[in-house]
């Protein structure tokens, strides 16, 4: 069986266990991979980072097939389509075909990190903690500032 064969009744077994039973919006973003654990997922949408057809959800939505989901995680921002159901966790290669993201979503996301990229150079992280002749300094410099008391 080759990868789009696997690919394809991967889809047909979450499309069909989800027409049997409701799947809940929290266990949804867990297995499409979105958030690495429920409790992540529900705090998420109880906090108001996911909307579901441009309204705040319970993480007891039932999701449906077709729905539009906004999901923000962290500076990014994913607006997706639900395409099949399911309420397992597998692999990348499955959780990819639960959703399809809007074309405009991936480029602004995509913008998004470049810019994050190219701006990263300009504040250097340290590569090491400043020593104690370091830290020294530092509070110098800091309290130069500082009227005398």
């Amino acid at each position: 069986m080759t990868g789009d064969e696997a690919g394809e009744s991967a889809v047909r077994h979450a499309v069909v266990a989800g027409a049997e039973s409701r799947v809940r919006l929290d266990k949804w973003l867990w297995a499409a991979r979105f958030f690495k654990t429920r409790s992540l997922a529900a705090e998420a949408v109880a906090g108001g980072k996911v909307h579901v057809g441009g309204q705040r959800s319970k993480p007891a939505h039932a999701v449906r097939i077709g729905e539009m989901l906004r999901i923000q995680r962290g500076p990014d921002e994913y607006l997706i389509t639900v395409r099949a159901l399911s309420d397992r966790r597998g692999p990348a290669r499955e959780a990819i075909l639960l959703y399809e993201e809007a074309a405009e979503s991936r480029l602004r996301r995509e913008q998004l990190g470049e810019q994050r990229r190219l701006q990263s150079p300009a504040f250097p992280q340290p590569s090491t903690r400043p020593t104690k002749q370091d830290r020294r300094r530092i509070v110098r410099f800091t309290r130069q500032d500082e009227p005398d008391a």
